[in-house]
C-alpha cells in the first residue's frame, strides 16, 4: 500500500480519502501528486509513491499547451494578436502548400491539418520548436485546413510559438517567464533550470496488465495513419514517449507541445492565476477573454484520434469530460495521465500529476474521474 503525505484544509478531508484509495489501488504506479487551489488558497497538497514527494519535478507533457494558451490569450487581450488574422500574415513562409488562408483562431482550435511532417522528426528536432516550425512551414497539410479538427499532439506549440515570436520578437517561453511564472513564483517551468535537475524524477513507462497488453497488440497504430503521423510513429526510429519526457534536451528547451516540467502544486497555482484572485491580484484574463478561449471551437470526431472530443482555443473545455465542472472550466491533460484546469465559476484550480504512464491515459487518467467530483463537492460544501 502506498503511503499518502501532505495536507488538506478542513472540509477537504474527503479528497484525501479518495486520493489514498487510488494510491492503494495503484500498486504498479510510480507515484502521483495532487494539488488544488480554491479562491486562491492551496487547500489540497498531497503526494504518494516511490521516489515522489511534493517537491518532485515531473515531466507533465501536454500540460505545456495550457501555458501556451494562457500566453496567447494574454496577447489577444493586449491587442497584440488578432485571432482572425492569418498565420501567414505574421509568418509568410507558412503560406506554402495551400495554408495561406488559415487563421490563428483555426490554428488554436487544432484545425490546420499540419499535424506532422513527411518522414517524421528526430528526437533532437522535437526538442526545438524553431526547427519544428521551419519544417512545418513547407509541409503540406494532411487535410484541407478548417474542414475538420485533429489533435496536433507534437506541433501545436511550435506553430503558435512561431506566430508569437514573429508578432512580438519574444518567444512564448520568455513571455511566460516574465508575465506568469516569475511574478507568481510558479513551480512549473518551460525550460528547466540546470540547478533544479536534482529534483527531477524520470517518467516511467506503462506496465500493462495482460488484458491491456492484448488490447494493444490487437489494435496497433499504423505508422502512416493520421494518428501515427501526429505522434511521430512514422519516424525512424518512432517516438518513444517516455524517452521524450526524460530527454535532457526536451527538459532544457521545453518544446511547447509537451516539454514543461513541474509539480502539481506549481501547475495548480498557474491555473489559479485565471481561476480568480491570487495573492491579492485580479485574474490574469478578463472574463470576456477567458470566455472566448473556453468557448468550443471544434467538436465531434477527431481526425487524428478517432475519438469524440472538443477544443477551445489552445485550452480544452473540460466540462465535456467532467460533468461536475462548469462550462467555464479550461485546462489540458498530459500523456502519463496528468490533468489540470481552472474553473473560474467556482474558483477552483486543480492539478493531478502521475510519474508512470497510465493505460490510454492521454486525455487524463481514469483516477481523475474520481478525484474531480470529490474536489468539486468538497469545494461546494466549504464555500
Amino acid at each position: 500500500m502506498t503511503d499518502v503525505h501532505g495536507t488538506v484544509e478542513p472540509g477537504f478531508e474527503s479528497v484525501r480519502e479518495v486520493f489514498a484509495a487510488i494510491a492503494a489501488d495503484e500498486a504498479r504506479d510510480g507515484g502521483a501528486q495532487l494539488a488544488v487551489h480554491h479562491h486562491g488558497r492551496l487547500v489540497v497538497d498531497l503526494w504518494g509513491g516511490d521516489g515522489v514527494d511534493g517537491d518532485s519535478l515531473l515531466a507533465l507533457y501536454s500540460s505545456s499547451k495550457g501555458a501556451m494558451a494562457l500566453v496567447a490569450a494574454l496577447l489577444v487581450q493586449d491587442g497584440v494578436l488578432d485571432l482572425d488574422r492569418t498565420v501567414a500574415s505574421w509568418w509568410p513562409e507558412f503560406a506554402a502548400e495551400g495554408k495561406g488562408g488559415l487563421t490563428l483562431r483555426q490554428l488554436l482550435a487544432h484545425r490546420s491539418g499540419v499535424i506532422g511532417v513527411d518522414g517524421g522528426f528526430s528526437l533532437e528536432e522535437l526538442a526545438d520548436d524553431r526547427r519544428i516550425a521551419e519544417r512545418l512551414a513547407a509541409q503540406r497539410p494532411f487535410w484541407e485546413p478548417d474542414t475538420g479538427h485533429g489533435y496536433h499532439a507534437l506541433v501545436i506549440g511550435a506553430l503558435v510559438d512561431e506566430v508569437i515570436l514573429r508578432a512580438t520578437g519574444r518567444t512564448t517561453r520568455e513571455l511566460y517567464e516574465e508575465r506568469v511564472r516569475a511574478p507568481y513564483g510558479l513551480d512549473y517551468y518551460l525550460g528547466l533550470p540546470e540547478e533544479l535537475e536534482p529534483r527531477f524524477r524520470a517518467t516511467l513507462p506503462l506496465l500493462p496488465t495482460p488484458d491491456e497488453r492484448a488490447f494493444l497488440a490487437a489494435n496497433p497504430i499504423a505508422p502512416d495513419s493520421l494518428m501515427g503521423i501526429a505522434f511521430n510513429l512514422h519516424a525512424d526510429p518512432p517516438l518513444d514517449n517516455a524517452e521524450y519526457g526524460n530527454d535532457p534536451g526536451v527538459r532544457a528547451k521545453a518544446p511547447l507541445s509537451g516539454g514543461g516540467v513541474g509539480t502539481a502544486r506549481g501547475l495548480s497555482r498557474m491555473y489559479a492565476t485565471i481561476a480568480g484572485a491570487l495573492d491579492g491580484r485580479p485574474p490574469l484574463l478578463a472574463p470576456d477573454t477567458l470566455a472566448e478561449f473556453a468557448r468550443i471551437h471544434s467538436r465531434g470526431t477527431d481526425l487524428v484520434t478517432g475519438e469524440d472530443n472538443a477544443f477551445g482555443l489552445g485550452f480544452v473545455p473540460l466540462a465535456t469530460r467532467y460533468p461536475s465542472l462548469t462550462p467555464a472550466a479550461v485546462g489540458h491533460s498530459g500523456a502519463p495521465g496528468s490533468q489540470a484546469f481552472a474553473d473560474p465559476a467556482t474558483g477552483l484550480a486543480y492539478s493531478y500529476a502521475r510519474r508512470r504512464f497510465g493505460f490510454m491515459a492521454g486525455p487524463g487518467a481514469a483516477e481523475n474521474d474520481r478525484l474531480v467530483p470529490a474536489v468539486v463537492e468538497a469545494a461546494a460544501k466549504s464555500a
